[in-house]
């Protein structure tokens, strides 16, 4: 996909108008299916992850799973994310504080805060929805993220 970019001289180009935008497709059935590419991401990852795969150009949406006792990867990144629990509990470390979190909670997680996310239970695997602003930021150039 080739990107547009526009410079200062391009000011000029702004519209006095907006067109309503008409996306191929404003469905993704089946998430938790998984595709290649979620397989992929979640051995990078080291947990399970499903991407949404939805147009939007300044968010994204990601299923997680965190099987018993599982613990995520310790990581940082410049973009802001909320996570909505709905199933299991656990804590996550967010910059040294430990925060708990059960079915039907929602935590945020700062932008550069190193976090990683422990599912404390034996038996129970959690699930998690996890919001963030980061197609924004990679649609800028400036999205970063760094494992611990």
């Amino acid at each position: 996909m080739q990107h547009v970019r526009f410079t200062s001289t391009d000011f000029a180009q702004v519209p006095s108008t907006l067109t309503a935008d008409d996306p191929e497709h404003l469905l993704h059935a089946g998430v938790l299916v998984g595709t290649e590419d979620d397989q992929a991401f979640s051995a990078e990852r080291k947990h399970a992850v499903r991407m949404v795969d939805l147009p939007s150009r300044t968010l994204s949406m990601t299923v997680g799973g965190l099987n018993p006792g599982q613990t995520t990867r310790r990581h940082r990144h410049n973009y802001e994310t909320i996570i909505y629990v709905v199933a299991g509990s656990g804590f996550s470390s967010i910059e040294g504080r430990d925060v708990q979190w059960k079915a039907g909670d929602a935590f945020y997680v700062p932008t550069w805060a190193w976090h990683q996310h422990t599912n404390s239970s034996e038996t129970t695997a959690a699930q998690y929805i996890a919001c963030e602003n980061a197609p924004m930021l990679q649609n800028l150039g400036i999205a970063l993220r760094e494992e611990g």
